[in-house]
């Protein structure tokens, strides 16, 4: 469907998706039990996002909500996940975005525990596909502080760790999203064992690192 030039997910291939990448994290053991979150952009004021108190590896697509970005329930029966603030927010600040997804990968939410940025030039991949992601500061979960925590990296970043709380990564489509939520947890595993297990790390030099974003500017035109 196209609005205004730009392109949308059906409500149909929204709802599929959104199950799917649900499953994809739960398998990947990104969240447990009732963890984590996803939305999807369907219009540009309208999302589906997944429901509250449902784990994310066993949706169906009759369990989605429909909503506009004012907290409007437009359809479903359950109620939408308790941080869906924190979506709009990203939406809010980045129109570009088209969906988002939050989860709790182990790795990445210890460095989030930790209060540590996931910063190292040290693998060319995490900077072409994230960039640098930074550790946003705590705020109690599914309160306005969530989404002011956030909002100053929605534009300039693919991706943010919630201090003590798990990750968030957002992208122009429901995949993208989750890939990035893939490589922020690789990064982070791979920041972990040549940082605090092996304890050595060479760093790219800055010419190097000129070099990779050029690739990163390119691939994001």
């Amino acid at each position: 469907m196209i609005i205004e030039g730009v392109s949308y997910p059906s409500d149909s291939e929204a709802k599929k998706t959104l199950v799917d990448i649900g499953l994809r994290i739960y398998q990947k053991g990104f969240v447990a039990a009732n963890d984590g979150n996803i939305s999807c952009k369907v219009g540009p004021n309208t999302i589906w996002i997944t429901p509250t108190g449902v784990s994310k590896g066993f949706m169906t697509e009759d369990m989605m909500i429909k909503m506009d970005l004012d907290g409007t329930i437009i359809e479903g029966k359950l109620k939408p996940s308790s941080e869906y603030k924190m979506h709009f927010r990203v939406y809010e600040e980045n129109p570009d975005v088209m969906a988002v997804v939050h989860a709790h990968p182990p790795i990445a939410t210890s460095f989030a525990i930790a209060g540590i940025s996931l910063d190292k030039p040290i693998l060319p991949e995490a900077i072409v596909q994230l960039g640098s992601v930074p550790v946003a500061k705590y705020a109690t979960p599914g309160s306005q502080g969530v989404p002011d925590s956030i909002a100053p990296y929605c534009k300039s970043h693919n991706g943010v760790l919630l201090a003590n709380h798990g990750a968030l990564s957002w992208g122009k489509d429901i995949y993208q999203a989750f890939y990035r939520m893939e490589s922020i947890e690789y990064y982070a595993g791979v920041l972990m064992y040549t940082g605090y297990v092996i304890g050595k790390q060479n760093e790219l030099s800055a010419s190097e690192v000129e070099e990779l974003l050029v690739i990163k500017d390119n691939l994001n035109n």
